[in-house]
């Protein structure tokens, strides 16, 4: 359960972004601009210096769907990590929900480090999914879901255009509210739509 008012924050989180970087509220943004914004640095696990060859094998090859990102916070600028082996689309989703964390102020609730020596964080449920929320406000803000349906899009042009997954461009349209919205308007016109 998300406090009151976040849902709202986050929306004028990604809007005041888009500010920023001179775009329209329903423009795609560029989160490496973001992420210099935030003064961090991206990195996938073969750039990062000094981890063992068995690490790099374990992230990337037995175990590449049992992680998408980590941020080290240090200071004084963040590393997300990536992981390297997934698709674009998710790499993006996976690179906004870090930004999230580091835009809320998200500390870790647990770090360690693992036998392989990989250092490992996590943070509680209610974080991930203020996270979460966040991370679809700057890919896909209220705005942006309103152009893709009033516009017509179809599913991979909206995807490609904003560099999302299936999974996100669905998830946005139907929590922004936009899907329901723009269907009972098209019912009553007599309308329909490919979104």
């Amino acid at each position: 359960m998300f406090q009151r008012g976040f849902k709202a924050w986050c929306e004028n989180v990604a809007l005041q972004a888009r500010r920023e970087f001179g775009l329209k509220p329903f423009e795609p943004i560029d989160l490496s601009a973001l992420v210099a914004h935030v003064g961090a640095t991206v990195l996938y696990p073969e750039q990062i210096p000094g981890l063992s060859s068995d690490a790099l094998d374990t992230l990337l090859n037995k175990d590449p769907d049992g992680w998408s990102a980590v941020t080290l916070t240090l200071k004084p600028n963040p590393i997300i990590i990536l992981n390297s082996v997934h698709s674009p689309a998710r790499r993006t989703s996976s690179l906004a929900h870090e930004l999230a964390h580091i835009l809320i102020g998200h500390a870790p609730s647990q770090t360690g480090i693992s036998p392989d020596g990989l250092l490992l964080s996590a943070h509680d449920r209610q974080q991930e999914d203020e996270a979460n929320w966040l991370a679809g406000c700057l890919l896909l803000p209220r705005p942006a879901c309103l152009f893709i349906s009033k516009q017509r899009l179809d599913q991979p042009t909206a995807m490609r255009r904003y560099g999302v997954s299936r999974e996100m461009l669905q998830y946005r349209l139907n929590t922004s509210g936009v899907k329901k919205q723009i269907g009972a308007w098209l019912h009553q016109s007599g309308a329909t739509t490919r979104a």
